[in-house]
């Protein structure tokens, strides 16, 4: 399956006080340019995530994903690549579109981003008033990335 989505940075988090979010622990098993092997707990679920290099305008991706244990993926966790990933993530419906808005913790404390995924590249959607810059296609705001370069060292 294709994924395709734009990243954003946020002007502000005022709005998301009033809302509960999921916490999310993720690490990464590879983080090769040409894929990444993610293993992700969300809540009470678990996932194992493969995604594929982005294309040159850093929309769309490859993206395999499969439910697994919450023990499994806390023991695929012991292998994952130093850098493991907390934040909190909030979903907000607006339109047709879901919103996720991901605070991140530790390392990365201090770095919101929002994402949309869309079903085409050229898909129209509304921007809420606390979207800022677009960050879709720079690497360094891929969570691969953080992981391995936090967020308190930029």
């Amino acid at each position: 399956m294709t994924e395709i989505e734009r990243k954003f940075l946020l002007k502000n988090t005022d709005f998301l006080k009033d809302l509960n979010g999921t916490r999310i622990t993720q690490g990464y098993l590879t983080t090769d340019k040409e894929r990444t092997v993610r293993v992700r707990i969300k809540g009470e679920k678990a996932f194992l995530t493969i995604k594929g290099k982005s294309n040159a305008s850093g929309l769309s991706r490859y993206e395999w994903e499969k439910e697994i244990t919450t023990q499994e993926a806390e023991e695929l966790l012991q292998l994952c690549l130093p850098g493991v990933i907390d934040k909190t993530r909030y979903e907000i419906a607006i339109e047709k579109h879901v919103w996720e808005i991901d605070i991140f913790h530790g390392e990365n404390n201090g770095l919101t981003l929002a994402e949309i995924e869309l079903q085409s590249e050229t898909e129209p959607f509304s921007k809420p008033e606390w979207i800022d810059k677009e960050v879709t296609g720079d690497v360094r705001y891929y969570n691969s990335y953080i992981s391995e370069k936090p967020f308190c060292e930029w």
